[in-house]
């Protein structure tokens, strides 16, 4: 079994990507423990119809049931045999996608969240001291594989040396990261930030 795969966006427009929103369903539902390094964008399992919207705007076709498969993914959210870490630079949770009110909506949707008993939302604001950089979105699910985006598609690693080293990176930037009731005031910090514009 090869250890390491390329899958291309173009490929996944082509199978339709409605098919690639059930492929993330299957390895949500596989897993047990599931860590989401976000230092560009909020993913879909944490975001508003209007967010989803705007970040399949680059998608080709009918984008109507893809953005329902993504709202129904958010149900494992509350699956609490589960844990999931999200961890977001404060770029992905400010990221323009949206205009400010429903920006706010989103962070605030963001803090809401956080409260889920098998969720852990982290948050790196700028200006914390890191020894690496964010260089890209990438998820961990259990000890079994390892998704990195990139522009063009993804690369899915399994081989236990390269997950073992996501989880270090993945350790690395969520000990650097605010959680819990520091994290909801940095939220609503930035929520109320965009609410007055």
């Amino acid at each position: 079994m090869a250890h390491t795969e390329w899958q291309d966006k173009r490929a996944s427009w082509r199978r339709g990507v409605e098919k690639r929103q059930a492929e993330l369903a299957s390895l949500e539902a596989d897993a047990t423990e599931l860590r989401y390094f976000l230092p560009a964008m909020i993913t879909g399992l944490l975001a508003t119809p209007e967010y989803i919207r705007a970040s399949l705007s680059h998608s080709p076709g009918d984008r109507t049931a893809v953005i329902s498969r993504k709202l129904e993914r958010q149900a494992v959210l509350y699956d609490e045999s589960k844990s999931f870490t999200f961890l977001l630079t404060e770029q992905a949770v400010n990221w323009a996608l949206i205009p400010p009110p429903a920006l706010a909506i989103q962070i605030d949707r963001l803090a809401s969240l956080s409260h889920l008993p098998a969720v852990r939302i982290g948050l790196i604001p700028q200006g914390t001291l890191l020894t690496r950089g964010p260089m890209n979105t990438f998820t961990v699910y259990d000890d079994r594989l390892v998704t990195v985006e990139s522009f063009t598609g993804r690369i899915v690693f399994r081989d236990p040396r390269d997950i073992l080293h996501y989880r270090e990176i993945f350790a690395m930037f969520e000990d650097c990261a605010l959680f819990g009731d520091e994290a909801r005031v940095k939220l609503r910090e930035w929520a109320d930030r965009y609410r007055d514009l």
